[in-house]
């Protein structure tokens, strides 16, 4: 069974920093994991993602301001600073499977960018 466990949402002030983690099991070969977000009233949008041997790519909101890594294939790293309270939303993990090109989503994990 595929899971993928996002940890490190929570409050933060602005102009602070958080360090959001995703950890994908079930899923041999992924190509791709990445992270997307969603406001209330908002669509979700893409926030950061990396393919299998690839550097990341970034929305245009996030870029100089996030950083996404990867500790291993199935592992993902968001090092997020200088966030303001449009960072504020739910913070989806989403990787793909590479034998079958299936995506998956974890639970998701909030963040709020509040004084």
């Amino acid at each position: 069974q595929v899971q993928l466990v996002e940890s490190g949402g929570g409050l933060v002030q602005p102009g602070g920093s958080l360090r959001l983690s995703c950890a994908a099991s079930g899923i041999n070969f992924n190509i791709w994991m990445g992270w997307y977000r969603q406001a209330p009233g908002k669509q979700r949008e893409f926030v950061a993602g990396i393919p299998a041997g690839g550097s990341a790519n970034y929305a245009d909101a996030v870029k100089g301001r996030f950083t996404l890594s990867r500790d291993n294939p199935n592992t993902v790293h968001l090092q997020m600073t200088s966030m303001n309270p449009e960072d504020t939303a739910g913070y989806y993990c989403n990787a793909q499977r590479g034998t079958d090109f299936s995506r998956f989503w974890g639970r998701g994990t909030q963040v709020t960018v509040a004084s």
